[in-house]
């Protein structure tokens, strides 16, 4: 922790309290024993701490029939993230290797060192034979799921890179924009869902909602993509949809631009909106969750999500620089994340509500925004009611019987008794604060303390100090000639 940090958790105690609280009293669902590990099963978790810092935690809390179909997975996927990154791969070979890479998951002691020498998780798949070495254990109806995935996410990535290569990089509307955030986020809820059904902990009801399984990734991706507007233009990507940014700026660079701040933050409201308009099926995909480390696994980067788009609405500093949310916001979701439903209800309403209050009528969205944030609080209210309609009829059927019912003699005697001990209380502290007042003046008296000259200045309504001469005056009046 740097000095920066010491200051700002000086000012934020809260939070600091609620990494204290995570670090301190957070129990995992399942724990992992790599002692009966596999060394190749031991390198595959080295490569999840790797190349996530947010998910790996939370992936190997997962229960045991999960852990590792999950964690290999991710890694797969993973791979096939960084060939599509990776710029310095002829773009044939690419779309080659993005369509043909779940097949080569089956191959065992299939690796790649094609990569750049600066990418980032280059050597995940130059060690990739021990992800295949492991995945060909896996259960074959995990295998089908993952394999499917793959093969998905594979075909949507080539497009967008052929798509790129031939002059039409970025997306142009809005349904390109879901599309593109389906391909590699979506698929992602999709399979996540066949798994946790297939293993019996989660409600097969989730299956069929495949609406619910796609918001789940889209909610993610959008907020990261809002969140990483700068780091993308940096690096000459753009995501955000051209059917938006075009209302507000003639050309995407200008939303960059100083004299563009209020068009720029009107279009990322925009954005938000169009983020926030998945939340309330997260929230019900989430109610589907059987099992606690399963609820935890989903529920947690959905909390980060909602904290981070609450970040993000209106502000600026999101064309300036990449933005986060602190640790101890982080930590706090996740001890609230790691519940139930109704806890993660609440996050998601603490959050929302911080976006109502950013909310300005000056924002051509402001109404939509509104309505938006409107649309989850009353999902939340429809589950959890803030008022118990049960407790309200009992209340309003009591309310007559006890109006009509006469008090009991002894509660009526009990009540008298307890205001006349507060009247000797307050006898006896007043009496005590008048003799040590008393007290004290005596004994500044006995010191030589001149009251007649206080009380006279007093009853001559001077309550200030006076200048030299008035004292003079003073001093030579009430001078007795002792010395």
């Amino acid at each position: 922790m740097g000095l920066a940090d010491v200051v700002y958790y000086t000012f934020h105690f809260q939070e600091l309290r609620s990494i204290i609280q995570w670090k301190t009293w957070h129990n995992p669902v399942h724990e992992r024993n790599p002692e009966k590990e596999p060394v190749s099963l031991r390198i595959c978790y080295d490569f999840l701490d790797k190349t996530s810092r947010s998910f790996s935690a939370v992936i190997q809390e997962l229960h045991p029939e999960l852990l590792v179909p999950i964690t290999l997975f991710y890694l797969i996927l993973r791979g096939l993230d960084t060939i599509e990154d990776d710029m310095t791969i002829p773009i044939d070979e690419k779309t080659s290797l993005l369509r043909e890479f779940y097949q080569n998951t089956e191959k065992e002691g299939w690796s790649f060192n094609g990569n750049g020498p600066d990418e980032k998780d280059r050597e995940l798949l130059v060690q990739f034979h021990y992800v295949t070495e492991e995945y060909l254990k896996v259960k074959p109806v995990y295998r089908e799921i993952i394999n499917d995935i793959t093969h998905q996410m594979g075909d949507g990535m080539a497009d967008y890179c052929k798509r790129a290569a031939e002059g039409k990089a970025g997306v142009d509307t809005i349904k390109d924009y879901d599309m593109y955030c389906y391909y590699v986020a979506g698929l992602v809820g999709n399979g996540l869902t066949r798994l946790f059904v297939e293993s019996g902990l989660a409600n097969p009801a989730l299956k069929e909602r495949q609406h619910l399984q796609t918001s789940m990734g889209l909610f993610l991706q959008k907020t990261n993509i809002i969140r990483d507007i700068r780091e993308d233009w940096d690096d000459k990507r753009r995501f955000w949809p051209r059917e938006i940014w075009s209302k507000y700026v003639e050309d995407f660079d200008d939303l960059f631009k100083p004299e563009n701040r209020e068009a720029a933050m009107n279009c990322s409201s925009e954005m938000v909106l169009n983020s926030l308009s998945h939340a309330d099926e997260c929230l019900f995909y989430l109610a589907g969750l059987k099992e606690q480390s399963v609820f935890n696994f989903a529920a947690i980067p959905q909390s980060m999500a909602i904290a981070t788009l609450a970040l993000v609405f209106r502000n600026p500093d999101i064309f300036q620089k990449n933005v986060k949310i602190t640790k101890g916001t982080a930590c706090q979701a996740m001890l609230d994340s790691t519940q139930n439903l109704q806890k993660v209800c609440e996050v998601f309403r603490r959050f929302v509500r911080q976006i109502h209050k950013k909310n300005t009528p000056k924002d051509p969205n402001f109404l939509k925004i509104s309505i938006a944030c409107g649309k989850v609080e009353q999902f939340i209210e429809s589950v959890f009611p803030s008022q118990d309609p049960r407790a309200l009829q009992k209340a309003a059927a009591a309310a007559p019987q006890l109006a009509n019912k006469e008090e009991d003699p002894a509660t009526v005697k009990a009540r008298e008794e307890a205001k006349w001990d507060i009247i000797y209380m307050l006898m006896v502290v007043m009496g005590t604060m008048f003799v040590l007042s008393c007290i004290m003046i005596g004994i500044a008296w006995l010191f030589g303390a001149r009251f007649d000259v206080a009380i006279n200045e007093l009853t001559q309504g001077r309550f200030s100090r006076g200048d030299s001469d008035t004292a003079r005056k003073l001093v030579n009046k009430y001078d007795r000639g002792e010395l």
